[in-house]
């Protein structure tokens, strides 16, 4: 069986899509960007943006009339930066004679998110799975959960929202 032949490039950057929930608006389809940088084999940092158009809560559905927000403060973007650790590094096999490397990993971050014409100090906790599809090439499938505080519908409460998201990146 050949070794892998990993780039020695740090960098990786691309794409990713999925869906958000955020509290009490449902759930939404996201997309975003992602800019990683690899310190070692283990640690990185990354930078990711991403947006989101909320929908409706069930208060305004069952009012029929009520709009808490107008259609620009449904808008939902965000961006972090965030530390991430390969707690399990490895390879994945195909068949008997072709092995990726892949990696599960862990996030910890802080940012920004827009919404509700607010801007709101976020963390952002996540963990994601990386397979290499080739020397340059990478698939990731990713949880994320970007918590920060809102009194958006009248009472102050921290909010839980949840993204799951598969993306594809490129190492140079």
């Amino acid at each position: 069986m050949n070794p892998a032949a990993i780039d020695t490039e740090n960098f990786e950057t691309g794409a990713f899509a999925g869906t958000l929930s955020i509290e009490d608006f449902g759930a939404s389809f996201v997309y975003g960007a992602r800019l990683a940088y690899h310190f070692t084999e283990d640690l990185f940092a990354e930078a990711t943006i991403g947006t989101a158009k909320a929908g409706r809560t069930s208060y305004e559905d069952l009012s029929g009339s009520v709009d808490l927000l107008t259609d620009d403060e449904r808008q939902f973007s965000y961006y972090d930066l965030s530390l991430g650790w390969n707690v399990l590094p490895g390879e994945a096999f195909l068949g008997g004679t072709r092995a990726m490397p892949s990696a599960l990993y862990l996030t910890l971050g802080a940012g920004s998110t827009r919404f509700g014409g607010d801007d709101f100090f976020t963390v952002a906790l996540g963990a994601g799975y990386r397979l290499l599809l080739n020397d340059w090439l990478a698939v990731h499938a990713d949880a994320r959960d970007l918590i920060f505080k809102s009194d958006l519908l009248g009472t102050d409460k921290t909010t839980q929202n949840l993204q799951f998201t598969l993306g594809l990146t490129a190492f140079f």
